[in-house]
């Protein structure tokens, strides 16, 4: 709720040029309920499991649709409200969604985003201990090394980030900053292991984002790399990446999860959001920790270390991908008024 207050702060929207009926509000989420859940079956066990003692909020708080939900009670928003699971991409899906209800005619507005509450979740940590995936190092500050030989798992985080999506025309008529168009996207699935990655269906979301776009790989300023620090899933994203990239000396890549850590539901927008800046600067923020690169990972135009200074940027392509092979991609152009 505290994001999508700022993100309608942020875009000037006070309903008075938008009607609350034709606003939709469509967020990703990795999970949710398990915080909830893990606490109430705690809570009843001082009281010798007895359900007498559950919360009668329990259900509607724990409903995949709650966080949309949430929000739509909050700022009296009567359009479509729904959630959208698809692993660490929803918050891309997200992003997706809204973009193709806006275009479809079925809203005006979109309230689009991701949330995840992970961190107070035992049973995530212990599930990713049990996979092999926790990260673990001596200094918490270096844990997160995606890309890096000696990286050994995820460093879970938590967080929210919310857009407002509206169409071009209605966006200039009313003044609004614009940070950037919606240019392309697509989504696919491996269809092959839950949990593994597999490059090639990668290479083809990638591909097919770019083809929606009608750009090619050399008109990619940015890639966000969705690299999460697992040894194998790195490897099969930077296979993806260095195949479709191939011969292209102007992209640069990143990686945000170094910086912020993975937050799962949330990872794909707060990634994006992170680099929507560089459209106003031209810096490509760095990937930090990658003191011993893997060769296995190289990426055209990695930025390492510190931020880079470009000529300009005009593109940012950001993945996002998720267990049971769920596949997305989102192209953000810099907008151009003519």
């Amino acid at each position: 709720m505290y994001c999508a207050g700022e993100a309608l702060a942020d875009a000037g929207i006070d309903f008075s040029e938008y009607d609350r009926s034709r606003t939709g509000v469509y967020m990703g989420l990795t999970e949710h309920g398990t915080v909830e859940t893990e606490n109430e079956v705690y809570n009843i066990s001082k009281f010798d499991y007895n359900v007498d003692y559950w919360t009668h909020h329990h259900n509607p708080r724990t409903v995949l649709n709650n966080p949309a939900g949430e929000i739509t009670m909050k700022f009296g928003i009567t359009g479509p409200h729904y959630s959208v699971g698809a692993a660490c991409a929803a918050g891309n899906a997200a992003l997706i969604q809204g973009s193709q209800m806006l275009r479809l005619g079925e809203v005006d507005l979109a309230l689009c985003g991701g949330l995840s509450e992970c961190v107070g979740s035992f049973g995530i940590f212990a599930s990713f201990r049990a996979q092999g995936a926790l990260a673990e190092h001596e200094d918490p500050t270096k844990a997160s090394r995606p890309l890096d030989q000696d990286r050994n798992g995820i460093v879970i985080s938590e967080g929210g980030c919310v857009f407002t999506l509206e169409r071009l025309d209605k966006a200039l008529a009313r003044g609004a900053k614009i940070y950037g168009e919606v240019a392309g996207y697509a989504m696919n699935s491996d269809a092959r292991d839950f949990v593994l990655p597999h490059g090639p269906r990668q290479a083809e979301c990638i591909r097919l984002a770019l083809e929606r776009a009608g750009l090619t790989p050399e008109d990619i300023s940015i890639i966000n790399t969705h690299a999460t620090g697992t040894k194998q899933g790195d490897v099969e994203e930077c296979k993806a990446l260095a195949e479709v990239f191939a011969g292209c000396s102007a992209v640069r890549s990143n990686n945000t999860k170094s910086i912020i850590g993975h937050a799962m539901g949330a990872a794909g927008v707060l990634e994006l959001a992170a680099n929507l800046s560089s459209f106003e600067d031209n810096f490509v923020h760095p990937t930090i920790n990658l003191d011993n690169p893997d060769p296995a990972c190289a990426l055209p135009g990695l930025v390492a270390g510190k931020a880079e200074k470009v000529e300009q940027v005009e593109t940012i392509l950001n993945n996002s991908f998720g267990m049971v092979g769920i596949n997305s991609v989102v192209i953000i152009k810099r907008f151009m008024a003519d």
